[in-house]
């Protein structure tokens, strides 16, 4: 029991941050680029109560780690974004989609450094390092998983602000069903596919930013 109580923090802890910062990242960015619909709603925010959804916050996470899964993730309320008061509504709301998988870059950047800054002070506790490298495999995991180009994920508004407006207009209409089309895609492991060589590209990056420190150190 024990064991799982701590297995179950070392993701937790991670997740939370994860799904917080996404969602903050894109209420900050529509803020900046003139819609404050989610400022307004007290979404500009890293409390992580006020992005929690019971299913994907809490079940969804809680079952993929009861039954064992090589990976966990979970989603948080959407943020809500009134397009129509972005300054340069397509363009913009390519960039609004673009801040949350871009937020978990970042903080898969911050759980290596964090990784990095532990071996250097010789920490030798096993449940930090582990944590740090759930903190890297969640964050790249929603990195990729939130850029699958299928409305209403991320990656499927950004691919609506690039389509031409007639496509654009019929390619949004997979929204009412996108989510059960995943989730199908998903059950089938057809976004393997899709998410190993993104998971390898976001690797790639960070080890870019890496590798000049690890340079320095290795003087």
């Amino acid at each position: 029991m024990d064991n799982i109580v701590e297995t179950a923090i070392i993701w937790a802890i991670p997740l939370l941050f994860a799904i917080t910062l996404h969602e903050a990242a894109h209420a900050f960015v529509a803020r900046y680029l003139g819609d404050s619909t989610a400022y307004m709603e007290g979404r500009m925010t890293l409390n992580p109560f006020k992005h929690i959804d019971p299913l994907g916050t809490v079940i969804i996470p809680a079952v993929l780690l009861l039954i064992g899964s090589p990976f966990i993730f979970g989603y948080a309320k959407p943020v809500p974004v009134n397009f129509g008061q972005l300054r340069h509504p397509r363009r913009d709301a390519a960039l609004v989609a673009l801040a949350g998988p871009s937020s978990n870059l970042v903080m898969a950047l911050l759980w290596s450094l964090f990784k990095i800054g532990l071996l250097l002070a010789h920490v030798q506790s096993g449940f930090l390092l582990q944590m740090a490298d759930a903190g890297v495999m969640i964050n790249l995991v929603l990195f990729a998983f939130n850029l699958f180009p299928l409305p209403p994920l991320d990656g499927g508004r950004i691919m609506t602000s690039l389509l031409p407006a007639s496509m654009a207009y019929k390619f949004v209409q997979v929204e009412r069903y996108g989510f059960f089309i995943v989730l199908g895609l998903v059950y089938l492991g057809l976004t393997t596919y899709w998410m190993r060589p993104v998971m390898q590209l976001g690797r790639w990056i960070i080890n870019l930013f890496l590798y000049p420190l690890l340079y320095i150190l290795s003087l």
